[in-house]
């Protein structure tokens, strides 16, 4: 397995298993990730730990983490995700696409991609 694929697989095992410590071996300490929306998870976030702290936040709401494709490119991946979640009266159906850059063997860059922005926001509304 390339390193893409194998950092794609990582990164989804990490965060369907709640698994820190295997997520922060495949990140570089100074990754970002950038979510867009107006709501708790959305924005960008600096460092390995805030990226961890994202994570752990998004798997607190009890999302489900389908993965559907890994996409690679020359030197990045892309994870295509199905999430989906219900907290109360509240539901969450999003199709998204979380694009890794990477440089060497970790992750330098996090950007995810949404089909339904006004969804995520009302689920993970502040």
């Amino acid at each position: 397995m390339d390193i893409r694929r194998h950092i794609a697989t990582e990164f989804h095992t990490a965060l369907t298993t709640g698994d820190h410590d295997r997520l922060r071996a495949i990140l570089d300490p100074e990754v970002s990730w950038t979510l867009p929306g107006d709501n708790a998870v959305s924005g960008r976030v600096d460092g390995a730990d805030a990226v961890l702290e994202r994570a752990a936040l998004i798997a607190s709401y009890g999302v489900d983490f389908a993965l559907e494709h890994i996409l690679v490119s020359a030197e990045h991946v892309a994870l295509g995700l199905h999430n989906t979640a219900r907290r109360g009266d509240r539901v969450l159906d999003e199709h998204l696409a979380t694009v890794c850059r990477i440089g060497g063997d970790r992750i330098v860059g996090i950007e995810t991609f949404l089909s339904d922005e006004p969804g995520m926001n009302a689920f993970f509304a502040a």
